[in-house]
């Protein structure tokens, strides 16, 4: 039976929350300070209808204070431009995207947010049982938890590998063999799938994604029945929303995944998949935090490159709050943008 276990590491400009399924981090749960609270999950608000498209059966909502989502709506639900409701986000924008928004009625009053999204240790006490682990062991998890949703080759439990490849229109999942053998290659190849599928359904938790999904199995002749009723236990979390096709004549499984939440690649990294300046601001801080208290009494000197440096100025502040004024963090324009140095005086 699969057993789930959440943690909670409350960081200086972030908040992040783990749950893993036996043991591997499962989904990832990243807050930062300066989110805006009108485009959480969750969050529910009076939003104005800025304009209506009735072909696109769309539409575009002004959230208050600069926010904008998009509102799909029934033909006999369509609603009128200057009109207020009352509507809930369930879809987080991404990159190139709005946020996707749910009526739930008539409002009054200017566009604002009437209820937050729930907090991190909320969201997490719903998807585990039990309080969440806290402290160092808790960010260790979350630490491998970030680690692991940014990789894209994953290891398959007994031999082969998953990589997993998000594209504008769909995430391809290309299960690889690798080194797996048996006498009986059918078998091999068999298990090998059924393991990419409940592994693949953790990875695109972890990860944050959605939408249509394409798993390019390894060999032919498949079993469907055992991999469609594999794939329906793998995603039954995902429900509702989830729609599983049958394996095609070119050996791929085709799935649609509701969009949920904001891609955690596109939260910590840039277009170009490397690390933000801001990530790496929030690990470099982490890393001063840990030094902190392995030598309480000694004078801490970090060193990164100068964008990182500049993100990490006002989380510095906050760490002085809570260890002292007892380090600093200087700029190093000779020193590669990922690499951080922290050192005793």
């Amino acid at each position: 039976m699969s057993e789930r276990r959440s943690y909670l590491d409350r960081g200086i400009g972030e908040t992040r929350g783990v749950v893993t399924l036996d043991g591997r981090p499962e989904r990832l749960i990243v807050r930062r300070d300066d989110d805006d609270p009108h485009l959480l999950l969750g969050a529910r608000l009076v939003a104005r209808v800025a304009s209506v498209e009735p072909a696109l059966a769309t539409a575009f909502l002004d959230l208050g204070s600069g926010a904008e989502a998009i509102l799909p709506f029934r033909p006999e639900a369509r609603p009128v431009r200057g009109q207020a409701l009352e509507v809930e986000i369930r879809g987080e924008p991404r990159r190139g995207k709005l946020a996707v928004a749910r009526a739930f009625g008539p409002a009054e009053g200017e566009p604002r947010l009437i209820a937050a999204a729930p907090e991190v240790a909320a969201e997490l006490l719903a998807l585990a049982p039990g309080p969440p682990v806290e402290g160092p062991r808790a960010r260790d998890m979350a630490d491998e938890a970030e680690a692991e949703a940014l990789e894209r080759f994953h290891a398959l439990p007994g031999g082969g590998a998953l990589a997993v490849e998000p594209t504008r229109a769909l995430t391809a999942i290309d299960v690889d063999l690798g080194e797996r053998k048996g006498p009986d290659a059918k078998r091999v190849t068999r298990l090998a799938n059924l393991a990419a599928l409940g592994m693949g359904a953790r990875l695109l938790r972890l990860k944050g994604l959605g939408g249509i999904v394409v798993f390019d199995l390894v060999g032919r002749g498949h079993d469907g029945t055992a991999l469609m009723a594999a794939a329906r236990a793998a995603f039954s979390p995902d429900n509702p929303g989830v729609s599983i096709g049958p394996v095609g004549r070119f050996g791929t499984m085709e799935l649609s995944l509701p969009r949920r939440t904001r891609p955690l690649a596109e939260l910590l990294c840039r277009e170009d998949g490397a690390p933000s300046d801001r990530t790496l601001a929030q690990r470099l801080i982490r890393r001063l935090q840990a030094e902190a208290v392995a030598a309480p009494g000694d004078r801490l000197v970090a060193t990164c490159a100068p964008s990182v440096a500049e993100a990490a100025a006002p989380l510095a502040i906050l760490l002085a709050d809570q260890i002292g004024a007892r380090f600093s963090i200087a700029a190093d324009a000779a020193i590669a943008r990922e690499r951080l140095e922290v050192r005793r005086a």
